[in-house]
């Protein structure tokens, strides 16, 4: 997986021309909307969180753009009501988007996600050997960037992968979040 994302780094890179000066770094803060798809999930609740972290924005023609980021993520899902039925998942997560801008500020977003388990808990008891601890998805959504460096994102995260771990439990539950955020680009 190391060398495909080396690979694909350099052939993004190894096409244009950019220059240090051509990147802007950042940060952003923003809600998760998060819940489980897959087998038997009919009674799971979305449950709200979280996001921050670190931007880099690398222009690579006029139109399009590469923007990694490395974020905490808050995700997980809800069994009922009370707090109590909510299972917390902690991620690290590596998005890297690809933006097409559609006007000088409207961008498209979309690009495949690393997410790493940080830990998973319900009511302080620690779950996290009941979950995988590498979550791939694909994320799609919306930008807008403001001339002074101040920007907005909406998109929803996919997720492709199976996080249950228990051999005895055959369900398949994979990560679904909507994001919403704001971020500044420092310089």
């Amino acid at each position: 997986m190391k060398k495909v994302l080396l690979v694909a780094a350099m052939a993004v890179f190894g096409l244009t021309q950019v220059t240090a000066q051509d990147v802007q770094f950042g940060a952003k803060l923003g809600l998760n909307f998060a819940s489980i798809t897959g087998d038997n999930t009919d009674g799971f609740d979305t449950v709200t969180s979280f996001n921050y972290g670190l931007v880099a924005e690398v222009p690579l023609s006029e139109k399009f753009s590469f923007q990694p980021e490395v974020l905490y993520s808050g995700q997980g899902f809800s069994l009922g009501s009370d707090e109590s039925d909510t299972v917390q998942l902690d991620y690290l997560t590596v998005p890297l988007m690809g933006k097409y801008y559609l006007t000088k500020s409207l961008s498209l977003e979309a690009g495949p996600q690393l997410g790493f388990l940080i830990s998973a808990k319900q009511d302080d008891v620690n779950l996290k050997d009941s979950y995988k601890g590498l979550d791939l998805g694909v994320n799609f959504g919306l930008g807008y960037k403001l001339d002074n460096g101040l920007n907005f994102s909406a998109r929803y995260n996919v997720g492709l992968s199976d996080v249950n771990d228990v051999d005895s439990f055959n369900d398949k539950y994979k990560n679904g979040v909507m994001q919403v955020s704001i971020g500044y680009f420092f310089f």
